[in-house]
């Protein structure tokens, strides 16, 4: 079964330069991940800062166009994997070995039609 690993930091603690020490130690920490991974990983990406996002939303039957994330939180979806395993419990062991830099959080979810 296919899953999407999606997680939430608080972009915050890796300051405002992209290539700083933090990102380069936390982008290490997820390349070592995916090869560990192996085959197992079949997609993913790290994303931009919230402050380069655009939300486009609907309300009322009308789509407006915000500059932003879609709302405000502590901890902001910075990156994701696409996995394969072979129930939640696998799916599960695997998120509990995503690098994060401090708190944080691994949404897991099942791919529609996996």
């Amino acid at each position: 079964m296919k899953y999407g690993l999606f997680i939430y930091e608080d972009e915050s603690l890796y300051g405002l330069d992209e290539a700083g020490p933090k990102i380069q130690e936390i982008v290490g920490k997820h390349m070592a991940f995916s090869q560990e991974l192996g085959e197992a990983c079949t997609g993913g990406a790290g994303l931009m800062s919230t402050a380069t996002a655009t939300t486009v939303r609907k309300s009322g039957g009308k789509k407006t166009v915000h500059d932003g994330p879609f709302a405000e939180a502590r901890e902001q979806l910075g990156g994701f994997y696409l996995i394969e395993a072979a129930d939640i419990d696998e799916a599960i062991e695997i998120a509990k070995k995503v690098p994060i830099l401090q708190d944080g959080a691994i949404e897991i979810r099942p791919l529609v039609g996996e």
